[in-house]
């Protein structure tokens, strides 16, 4: 007898929990929430119950109508929270949300969206960005299970857009850089696109440029480039932003390399030509450090070769002609500064030489004096050359650019500077044949004359 009793007050004991379950459920269908909580916590003491999705959902659900009332919210503080842990623990244990469907738990899923929208909106508009992001982050969460799983009347929608594009802006003001380019990586992985849409695009793209992101980088670039093409948004250059990608990102040999394969392939705008032209012509002195006289002489002449084949591809721009002249006008300072060294270390071991006959004969002072002889003449060429492909480069630029209506700002103080440099290498020039050639001598002296007394005229 005694046996049977006791297996009767255990049935009895089940019986009473799955009863306890049942008047949650009654309380919350009723919407008497409160009552419902004060049963659920007392059935959620016992570790089995804890163990079931049923008091998780109950929970959930209750939460989230204390959420969603003013007054029930100021009550129940953080009963968002509460809600998102009861929610997840619910998961944990019923991933396919059976008990959720079969017990009307939409409702309390689009509780947690819409008033986690409406607050956020609130907070927005009132600049306080931190709690904006806090609120949309949840309406994001919660329309993507309601849409994920068709609770909403449009069938076909992946997605809340505005959502997700709020919880984005919210965190970009917040200064969550990279919070709020993985909402926006939703949304351009979305191929979600339109004019209100442009600065998503650029927001990633330069958060990308500053965390040496090159993957990210390319995908955004891509897709910006779709989205957004040029005959439609003329004012937007996204090779500006590939371009300050290469600049900040690339080491100097990564800048070679890719020009050298970009050239070859023939697929360089003018105004790229112009960028690595610049790269290569402003190397950094931590890069400058490392590389010895040949290799920065290479450099420059690339950068020239750059100049020039931007030229080329755009014969109006004088710009690019006066880059080029200034390489060749920067080679030419560097090639006479040594040559000018050389020459006087040769008149030095002459002056020393002059009262002693016998060091003036001697094999070593010959091998010396020879060795900064051929100096002088090493340099000699590149110097003269320099200077020819200086006046050349200058000259272009200034025809292209001396007669021009509205020039700007640039152009004027590039006018001002060539005719500078080209009176200084043609009084070089001038000066070098004095004596020599009297022809040459007046022909040089002429051009001097002319760009001398264009000085301060730009």
């Amino acid at each position: 007898m005694r046996k049977l009793l006791c297996i009767a007050l255990i049935g009895l004991t089940l019986n009473s929990g799955a009863q306890d379950f049942k008047n949650v459920s009654k309380l919350v269908l009723l919407n008497q929430f409160e009552p419902a909580k004060i049963e659920l916590d007392k059935l959620l003491t016992d570790s089995k119950a804890e163990a079931k999705p049923n008091g998780w959902f109950f929970k959930f659900k209750i939460y989230a109508a204390f959420y969603k009332d003013d007054k029930l919210r100021v009550k129940y503080p953080n009963s968002e929270t509460i809600a998102d842990d009861a929610f997840k623990k619910y998961l944990s244990l019923d991933s396919s949300i059976k008990f959720l469907r079969e017990n009307n738990g939409q409702d309390a899923l689009y509780n947690m969206y819409a008033t986690s929208f409406n607050k956020g909106i609130v907070t927005f508009n009132d600049k306080n960005w931190d709690s904006a992001y806090y609120y949309f982050s949840f309406a994001v969460k919660y329309s993507d299970v309601i849409f994920q799983n068709k609770f909403s009347t449009n069938k076909n929608q992946a997605f809340d857009t505005t959502s997700i594009l709020y919880a984005g802006y919210s965190a970009q003001n917040s200064k969550k850089q990279e919070v709020a380019t993985s909402y926006y990586d939703r949304l351009i992985s979305n191929k979600i696109g339109g004019k209100s849409y442009l600065d998503i695009y650029k927001y990633s793209l330069v958060y990308c440029i500053n965390t040496k992101n090159q993957g990210l980088f390319n995908k955004y670039l891509s897709a910006s480039k779709v989205m957004y093409p040029a005959i439609d948004y003329p004012s937007v250059d996204w090779e500006d932003y590939e371009l300050s990608y290469f600049n900040k990102n690339y080491t100097l040999q990564q800048k070679s390399d890719l020009y050298d394969k970009d050239d070859a392939a023939g697929t360089i705008s003018a105004k790229r030509y112009l960028q690595y032209g610049d790269a290569f012509a402003r190397i950094s002195k931590e890069e400058s450090a490392g590389l010895d006289s040949l290799k920065q002489d290479s450099y420059l002449r690339k950068a020239a070769e750059a100049f020039k084949k931007a030229f080329y591809k755009e014969q109006t721009n004088g710009i690019s002609a006066f880059n080029a002249g200034v390489i060749y006008y920067n080679l030419f300072g560097i090639y006479d500064d040594k040559a000018s060294q050389a020459r006087r270390a040769l008149q030095e071991l002459n002056s020393s030489a002059e009262t002693d006959p016998k060091k003036k004969a001697s094999p070593q002072f010959k091998a010396k004096a020879e060795s900064l002889k051929n100096q002088r003449i090493t340099f000699e060429k590149p110097l003269n050359e320099a200077a020819d492909s200086s006046v050349l480069w200058l000259e272009k630029e200034y025809a292209i650019l001396k007669d021009k209506k509205d020039r700007s700002k640039e152009e004027n103080n590039c006018l001002g500077k060539s005719v500078d440099y080209l009176s200084n290498i043609f009084m070089f020039k001038r000066d070098k044949v004095r004596g020599k050639d009297l022809k040459a001598f007046d022909e040089y002296d002429a051009k001097f004359k002319v760009y001398d007394a264009l000085h301060g005229k730009f």
